[in-house]
């Protein structure tokens, strides 16, 4: 009787055990959610992050407020997150800079596999490669003959040492064997205006903040970053046509310190596929440039890990270090 007792009663605790489980994920959120965007006010990546917050608040009754943490690429917010309460009501949404951090920084604060969980892979986000059509150029081969004509004489534009654009211009003058020089710029708005005036023969640039420059005729397209089209432009190739092997995509995507319980990240992580799947966020996306594809947690985080490999050689290679 007593061996049938105690078997009763581990069933019961298992249960119960169970339902307080069930329960206190459903309950998530109890309190304002934060979702730390480690770069500027009114950059793509927090637009889109905002876009997100909006929908969750709405979603679930619970204030999602964007904190906005920039700093040395990105590296400043992210650490706040990665020592934050590990429960789920502090996130990060951040971009591909979160892979390329761990190769470029000697002295980063934080380790990206180890202090993070994958929430979601949010958006594809291309780059495009722009130049003035001063230059006299309109094809990316036709870009790559004049700047080995002059080995040295031109330059190539970026948003600053470290950034995504830099990124991709280190990757596309390594592929495609290039002796140009790098003038780094304190942020888009400068590369963009100096390569539109033909002080910088070309920049990779975000596709959403440079579609005005494109559509007056300041800036001709020849090229975009990612390994498809971008929808907004399904006339532009990709650089993989002229260059083999160039692929850069800035994407963006939602993480969580790596303690936080494994139901709370599958919770979000559908909530916010689910958002990013809604047609008319898909389409806000869409106009900016960037194409929603969400994930699952395991998923981005494998994507992570192997961009922290891919992403990393680039980094040795071209020699780019930031102390």
């Amino acid at each position: 009787m007593n061996r049938r007792f105690f078997q009763w009663l581990s069933l019961a605790l298992i249960g119960a055990a169970s339902t307080f489980s069930a329960t206190a994920q459903d309950k998530f959120p109890t309190k304002t959610v934060r979702i730390v965007v480690p770069f500027t006010p009114g950059s793509q990546v927090d637009l889109v992050a905002r876009e997100i917050a909006r929908k969750l608040q709405e979603s679930w009754g619970q204030t999602v407020l964007v904190d906005n943490r920039a700093g040395a690429g990105g590296t400043v917010g992210s650490r706040g997150v990665a020592t934050a309460d590990a429960d789920g009501h502090v996130l990060l949404f951040t971009s591909a800079s979160h892979a390329i951090n761990q190769t470029l920084y000697p002295k980063l604060p934080y380790d990206t596999m180890r202090d993070f969980v994958g929430v979601t892979f949010a958006t594809s986000v291309p780059n495009v490669l722009v130049v003035a059509p001063s230059l006299g150029v309109k094809t990316a081969a036709e870009l790559l003959a004049l700047v080995r004509s002059k080995p040295g004489h031109f330059n190539f534009a970026s948003a600053g040492i470290g950034s995504g654009t830099h990124f991709n211009g280190e990757m596309f003058k390594g592929a495609a064997k290039l002796d140009i020089v790098h003038v780094p710029y304190k942020g888009t708005g400068e590369a963009l205006v100096d390569t539109t005036a033909g002080r910088s023969a070309y920049y990779w640039s975000p596709l959403g903040l440079t579609l005005p420059f494109i559509r007056d005729g300041r800036l001709i397209p020849l090229a975009v970053s990612t390994a498809q089209r971008a929808p907004l432009m399904p006339e532009v190739p990709v650089i993989g046509d002229t260059v083999p092997g160039v692929v850069y995509d800035h994407w963006y995507g939602m993480m969580a310190p790596a303690k936080t319980p494994r139901p709370v990240v599958e919770q979000i992580s559908r909530e916010v596929g689910r958002i990013l799947r809604l047609p008319d966020v898909a389409k806000a996306l869409a106009d900016q440039g960037v194409v929603a594809s969400p994930n699952t947690p395991a998923e981005f985080d494998r994507f992570i890990a192997a961009e922290i490999e891919r992403l990393g050689k680039v980094v040795k290679s071209a020699g780019i270090s930031i102390e």
